[in-house]
């Protein structure tokens, strides 16, 4: 049948061409009919005296060559073949028009089949427009390279083509009664041949969906038919392996990108082409995130800036998650213990070297060596602990991390803590509650994405982060969802349509913009990321879930997950940057408008400039105590360092010595009395006055208002940094040594040089004992009560014990002055003979009161007998040149006060330069270093420099900086779309 048709096909086309187009002998085969050039075939008998038949690759144009032909049964006599009857022509007619028919409905079924497998293989199918490129850039343009017009004129001509072909006109003339009866169908049998050879060509269905074989003509034409279910089974294996195909391709120019980029960038690095790199975008926008989390929000501005927030339940594999985003294990690690206990903020940015580095910090730690991965961990963990404040579990405060490598993602994470169900022990009982307000202030954002991560190998219904995410996003308009240990899912869930529920998003009472199943190791932490996503993609190459397409294949893989993310998160960056950028406008222009209202004459001046301004000022009153005058300086250690001894002087020294006999032994006490002085207490009393004046002084420039310029807002910074200052400040060790050596020297000398110096000390004497006798004749008055005087005058009565204590200082007056050279101290017979006397007048006195009040008297009597003494010695200087000799007159009290004035003088002055020449710059140099680290602390800052301008500073400068950054962000983002 098959060789009938196609020497019915030859003859026709033959006689066609020949009697239409006027062409004998002369057709090229590419002019012939596809009717032709399909069924020609090498089994078509030939003699001798034909020429054997043309084998080019143009007879191979179509597949149906390769079929199995039978015999003709209408044969040529000529040729040594029986002949088959006289009825050949009907026969052949009816044959042609059977194969017709035939030949239209195969083609018919075989296209419409080829159309909708065709159809369901484009929808499967990836858009290779984006991959054009790959395609090298000369394969376009050959045609500027290459004449093909040439070439086409280097072929044979068609002439001589034609002489190699079969002679069709006695073909042509045996069939030429057959061409009335061809022609009305032969437009269409040629247009549903063509097609369906050009389906055969293509290798769909209608060439697998019937065969013929050499059985007869009813029974050798059984078709192989195939069930839909293995149709589809094989599509999809097909399908599978293409875009397996088509990943490890894009795997691998990525690599090739990657290492390409790399080069690049460490190229840039060395300064090879000597041109600034602008910062990346995604930096930018980290540096606007960075700014808002220290932005101290008093005016109640919410940030709107898209981030992505991670969150999920404990243990659900979120560091896993970002670890695999991050192509680096950089997260502490603990079984079935919180280890996020603080929001980790990461910017994922493209570089030439795999880093990490903190913003607060310059240290880069290398990705790709171990011991700096542990550094890292260790790191972030320690920064987590300090953050949570003691009685707490978790801490707002936010950790900031850049990750910088080839290939990464560009995106900003925030990993939460694991939301909890149950505080255990150890916890603070508030931790369940912290950490959902935690979660909720960071999904509340309108424009943050949510990626959920929900562990695949536990019960679903034991989730939690699912309602709460349901609750911040309902529409599911900005939420990823994650199903994490898919592989273990796999293995224990009993039903996987579960998991294909989970992931169609049918499972879980929430919505989201997308569904994905990853792998992330097989639970040990000493996996790499490379085995890590071996095996993951040797998991899901095998998986079942994939083979059954209960999962398509891209929502499979963190690479995957990794790439929808970040084009998500730079969508939602486009769509609301701007308008942020416009809220912190409007806010600016309200706190301009503030500062303007309320303080129109000050420069707005924020934390950081306000403690500069400070910071100078308190260096120039540091510099300023150096322009004290000696004579100011020595004045004011001369009497500090009296008022603090006086009292010892007199009581311990002069009265002692003032009791004795002779004047012999009156200096011989007095000698005495101030070696030991010398020796213990007196060079560490002149110290102790030295720093304590240098403080008075310091604190005196310190906080004298400055007039107009004075400032009442540095004055916690000021008192502060002083307190600081001095705590730190300690006095030269060796300077106490010394100073005892000039005292004693200055307190061995006993000679007066001139009449000046002997009036001086003695108006330095009286000066003391007339202070002295105030202070006792105070002392006395608040014990005996007002005098008469004051008693009329003001009407004022003594108490009870004031009347005992003034009947007891008239008994003790009478016996002084019975006995005006009577002893400091007063004997027993005579306290009784005074307790007996106020007996007898029925005043009961105790003993103790009686020597209290004797105190106080004699000391009265003592000090007015010795400026008496002090008024006689005023012209005692010739007696003292002449050593007291043949003199009643001794006046060694006078030259005791002079060795104290003249020992107070030298000390003064021996301080003053310490004070000058090295406690000053000393004191200077603990100031700057309290300053420095108090700059370095933004908490004392904030303590110390309070106050609604400051903050109203603080914020507007924090908003001006945001908006730039915004603005110059929205400029580069505009450039690079």
């Amino acid at each position: 049948m098959w060789r009938t048709r196609a020497a019915a096909a030859c003859v026709i086309c033959r006689s066609l061409a020949k009697s239409n187009y006027g062409i004998k002998r002369k057709s090229p085969l590419q002019n012939l009919h596809l009717v032709s050039r399909s069924i020609h075939h090498p089994y078509y008998p030939s003699s001798k005296f034909q020429r054997p038949p043309l084998r080019i690759s143009i007879q191979q144009f179509s597949s149906l060559n390769r079929l199995p032909f039978r015999k003709t049964k209408l044969l040529n006599v000529k040729y040594g073949y029986q002949s088959y009857r006289n009825f050949w022509l009907a026969r052949l007619a009816s044959r042609l028009l059977r194969i017709r028919y035939i030949i239209l409905g195969s083609a018919v079924g075989g296209g419409y089949t080829a159309k909708k497998t065709y159809d369901q293989w484009k929808d499967m199918m990836p858009d290779l427009d984006d991959y054009k490129w790959i395609v090298p850039d000369f394969i376009w343009e050959l045609d500027e390279h290459i004449d093909f017009e040439k070439i086409i004129k280097a072929l044979p001509d068609a002439d001589d083509l034609a002489k190699l072909l079969p002679d069709f006109d006695k073909i042509g003339e045996s069939f030429a009664s057959l061409k009335g009866f061809f022609s009305p169908g032969y437009n269409l049998v040629s247009e549903v041949i063509g097609a369906s050879d050009l389906l055969l060509l293509l290798g769909t269905p209608g060439e697998t969906a019937f065969r013929a074989t050499d059985q007869g003509y009813d029974n050798d034409k059984q078709y192989k038919k195939v069930s839909d279910k293995e149709k589809i089974d094989q599509l999809q294996e097909e399908l599978l392996r293409t875009q397996l195909k088509y990943q490890r391709m894009l795997e691998r120019l990525e690599k090739e990108n990657k290492e390409l980029r790399k080069l690049v960038l460490q190229r840039d690095d060395k300064g090879i082409h000597q041109r600034k790199l602008k910062k990346s975008l995604i930096d930018m926008y980290s540096e606007v995130l960075d700014i808002l989390s220290d932005y101290d929000a008093s005016y109640n501005t919410q940030d709107h800036l898209p981030r992505v927030v991670v969150v999920g339940d404990q243990s659900a594999g979120k560091t896993s998650v970002l670890e695999m985003i991050a192509q680096a294990r950089i997260f502490p690690r603990g079984s079935g213990e919180m280890m996020t206990r603080s929001p980790v903020k990461v910017t994922l940015s493209e570089g030439p070297h795999h880093v990490a580095l903190f913003k607060d910090s310059s240290r880069e730690f290398d990705l790709t060596k171990e011991e700096d991965l542990a550094a890292l961990r260790n790191e972030i963990e320690i920064r987590m602990r300090n953050s949570v404040k003691e009685g707490c579990t978790v801490s707002t405060e936010t950790i900031s991390l850049s990750v910088k490598g080839p290939g990464l993602q560009r995106m900003v994470l925030v990993d939460l803590p694991g939301v909890i169900s149950t505080v255990t022990s150890g916890m603070a009982p508030d931790t369940k509650e912290t950490i959902f307000s935690i979660s909720k202030a960071y999904m509340q954002n309108p424009n943050a994405i949510i990626l959920c991560i929900q562990d695949g190998s536990v019960d679903a219904e034991r989730s939690i982060v699912t309602d709460l995410v349901s609750q911040m996003d309902p529409q599911g308009k900005r939420t990823i969802f994650v199903l994490t240990k898919v592989d273990l899912a796999e293995k224990n869930v009993a039903s996987p349509s579960r998991i294909q529920q989970i992931i169609e998003g049918k499972l879980f009472p929430m919505k989201a913009l997308g569904y994905f199943a990853v792998v992330t190791g097989k639970g040990n932490s000493s996996e790499s990321i490379e085995s890590i996503k071996e095996y993951e993609e040797e998991f899901f190459q095998n998986s079942k879930l994939l083979k059954t397409s209960m999962l398509k294949a891209h929502q499979v893989t963190t690479k995957n997950l990794s790439l929808a993310v970040s084009d998500c998160f730079w969508k939602m960056v486009r769509e609301s940057v701007e308008q942020q950028a416009d809220a912190f406008k409007a806010t600016r222009f309200n706190l301009e408008t503030e500062w303007k209202n309320n303080y129109p004459r000050l420069r707005e001046l924020d934390r950081n400039e306000l403690f500069e301004k400070a910071k100078n000022e308190i260096l120039d009153e540091v510099i300023s105590l150096t322009q004290v005058t000696p004579k100011h300086w020595e004045e004011i250690l001369q009497k500090t360092l009296w008022e603090r001894v006086s009292t010892h002087v007199i009581e311990n020294i002069y009265l002692p010595a003032a009791q004795t006999m002779n004047s012999g032994t009156f200096n011989t006490t007095v000698d005495i009395k101030l070696k030991q002085w010398t020796d213990k207490q007196l060079p560490n009393k002149a110290v102790e006055v030295a720093w304590e004046t240098l403080q008075e002084e310091f604190s005196r420039f310190m906080t004298e208002p400055k007039g107009k310029e004075h400032d009442d807002i540095f004055d916690k910074l000021k008192q502060a940094v002083k307190e600081e200052s001095i705590k730190r400040h300690k006095w030269n060790e060796r300077a106490e040594d010394s100073l005892r050596v000039i005292q004693h020297n200055a307190l061995e000398d006993r000679s007066i040089s001139d009449k000046q110096q002997w009036d001086a000390a003695i108006h330095f004497m009286e000066e003391t004992l007339q202070s002295r006798l105030k202070d006792t004749e105070s002392v006395i008055e608040d014990m005996v009560g007002p005098d008469w005087k004051k008693r009329w005058m003001y009407w004022i009565g003594r108490t009870k014990e004031q009347n005992i204590r003034n009947e007891t200082k008239n008994e003790l007056e009478k016996l002084i002055k019975c006995n005006e050279e009577h002893a400091a101290y007063l004997a027993n017979d005579e306290v009784t003979t005074v307790r007996k006397n106020l007996e007898a007048r029925g005043i009961t006195v105790d003993p103790c009161l009686i020597k209290d009040t004797w105190h106080q008297i004699y000391r009265r009597y003592f000090l007015k007998t010795a400026l008496n003494h002090c008024n006689l010695c005023r012209r005692g200087f010739y007696y003292y040149q002449r050593h007291f000799v043949d003199s009643e007159l001794e006046c060694n009290d006078i030259v005791l006060f002079w060795r104290i004035q003249r020992m107070l003088a030298i000390t003064a002055n021996t301080l003053r330069q310490q004070l000058t020449n090295t406690e000053v710059r000393r004191l200077e140099k603990n100031v700057k270093e309290v300053l420095e680290d108090f700059a370095e602390d933004s908490e004392k800052k904030v303590k110390l420099l309070t106050g609604k301008r400051v903050q109203l500073a603080e914020d507007l400068k924090k908003v001006r900086e945001i908006q730039e950054k915004l603005e110059a962000f929205i400029e580069a983002l505009h450039q690079e779309k």
